[in-house]
């Protein structure tokens, strides 16, 4: 396996391409943080600041773009579990729950503090990549753009999203297609 700095499908550094990240399984599951690597996600911005279940899991979702944004049925075990070893701690506010790290916490997280700034590194860089995604194909400037850009714009996304489950020889046919559209913009042919 290629270094962590190496870049792999699409871009995206090779541990990403392969579904690597902290112990080789972060994203095993396409868009899923193995639990014990959620467990310590979720400790380290705990660290930052106490929040509510629902702030981290928002807090996962902006740091990655929207990428990553983990279910209630993960992130509450998760802290469940952060709290049972004694790494966070729990306050009632009303039908809420607030956690925060303990200093027990603490001392696990900076045992682990690499994988854990590697883990938030992941979630930052696909972010940015998801942003500049975003931006080349989301039309931020669309307030300059014609209303028929604007309009092609929004159809090419809706036609790409339901072709995402299309067999091979479908995709295959469709990049084609977007390859000589891309072309024909920049007047190559």
């Amino acid at each position: 396996m290629g270094s962590s700095h190496g870049r792999g499908f699409g871009g995206f550094p090779e541990w990403f391409a392969s579904g690597l990240g902290r112990g080789g399984q972060a994203f095993r599951a396409g868009r899923r943080l193995a639990s014990g690597d959620l467990q310590l996600v979720l400790l380290a911005l705990l660290a930052e600041r106490p929040s509510h279940g629902y702030e981290l899991i928002k807090g996962l979702e902006e740091r990655s773009g929207g990428f990553y944004s983990p279910s209630p049925g993960m992130v509450y075990p998760a802290l469940t579990w952060l709290e049972e070893m004694g790494h966070a701690s729990v306050a009632a506010e009303g039908a809420k729950k607030l956690y925060s790290i303990t200093d027990a916490g603490r001392e696990y997280l900076k045992n682990n503090q690499d994988a854990a700034d590697a883990m938030l590194g992941q979630l930052g860089y696909i972010g940015r990549k998801m942003g500049r995604v975003r931006e080349i194909f989301g039309g931020a400037d669309e307030d300059d753009d014609s209303q028929a850009l604007a309009a092609a714009r929004r159809e090419l996304r809706q036609a790409l999203r339901e072709t995402r489950s299309a067999p091979l020889e479908e995709k295959s046919r469709i990049a084609a297609i977007l390859m000589s559209a891309a072309a024909q913009i920049r007047n190559k042919i």
